[in-house]
């Protein structure tokens, strides 16, 4: 422990040049007095620190010193591929790892390399969530992810949309998949490759079953004709929309991807308006979607959807007008 300090506290300070006690004691959150003790076995050891006095003092490595103790551990490595994600990693229970892989990343760096890295980190952060909704909590993750990283089989007890809603099941985890917010694990079933929502796991139990995993296994591939056939399943049908002129000029500020993507590759017509199709999962889906519009879109077809969305505007009226 106090090994791996002792080097954190080397490549901080040939990463950030100089730093106080008090900041060296809150990045590692340890106690002043240990890293008074910690930097004198640095000395001790034939490091060349020393303390610049005063108010904007601090300790400091002779200038040009720079170490090559800056290999990374298996966990390290693997948290490389998520350094620029905290929040990522920290839901995959990383980020120690993740800090100290970028940390000896930048060791490695020439100065004016650093200052490049150090400036893209500071400018540039990414959000995945979409807007209006927040990141699921998955109480398992951690142990997912590892079962992923270790090749080894976990039970679970995974609550699912149709009945039998609660099942049990024995997965293979070959990967995660971080998607709008919400966490996936791709696995190997006795029924084939399954994907399974996280959040959805209800209990998990891990096991020191390791088992082979298919060779050639592409997680991006696999991921991408999991989506492609989860539309071909989820659109049942469509429907032809008339969008006035009036929301036609503001689709920018629409959150309704597929009238958007449509109404884009469409010509409007002599009064602005634009008359698409647009693939449905549900009539009663498309309803509830496409009443929010108001008079700004009129559907057109199936005549099914223009009367449920009657029915909807009639049960309106009758709770508003009484």
């Amino acid at each position: 422990m106090r090994s791996s300090r002792l080097l954190s506290i080397l490549l901080l300070l040939q990463t950030r040049r100089q730093l106080t006690a008090r900041e060296l004691a809150d990045e590692l959150e340890v106690s002043l007095r240990t890293i008074y003790r910690d930097v004198d076995a640095l000395a001790a050891a034939g490091v060349p620190v020393y303390a610049d006095q005063g108010r904007a003092g601090g300790y400091r490595l002779v200038q040009g010193y720079r170490t090559r103790l800056t290999g990374l551990n298996e966990q390290e490595a693997a948290a490389l591929f998520l350094v620029g994600l905290p929040g990522a990693a920290a839901a995959l229970g990383l980020t120690e790892q993740t800090s100290a892989a970028e940390l000896k990343l930048l060791a490695a760096l020439a100065p004016d390399q650093r200052d490049r890295a150090g400036r893209l980190k500071n400018r540039f952060h990414l959000d995945l969530p979409a807007w209006y909704q927040d990141a699921e909590t998955s109480p398992y993750l951690a142990q997912v992810a590892d079962a992923v990283l270790h090749d080894r089989r976990i039970r679970v007890l995974y609550r699912r949309w149709e009945a039998p809603r609660e099942v049990e099941r024995v997965l293979e985890p070959y990967g995660l998949v971080l998607k709008n917010g919400s966490w996936y694990v791709v696995s190997a079933t006795a029924n084939g490759m399954r994907t399974y929502r996280v959040s959805s796991i209800l209990e998990l139990t891990p096991t020191e079953e390791e088992f082979e995993r298919s060779e050639g296994f592409d997680l991006a591939g696999f991921w991408q004709e999991h989506l492609d056939q989860f539309d071909q399943v989820r659109f049942t049908g469509q429907t032809v929309v008339r969008v006035s002129a009036r929301l036609a000029a503001k689709m920018h500020d629409v959150s309704f991807p597929l009238l958007v993507k449509a109404v884009a590759a469409a010509e409007p017509a002599e009064d602005g308006s634009v008359t698409v199709t647009v693939p449905i999962e549900s009539i009663p889906n498309a309803a509830a979607a496409f009443c929010r519009f108001g008079d700004a879109v009129e559907v057109l077809e199936p005549p099914e959807l223009r009367a449920e969305l009657a029915a909807l505007a009639h049960t309106l009226l009758g709770v508003y007008q009484s």
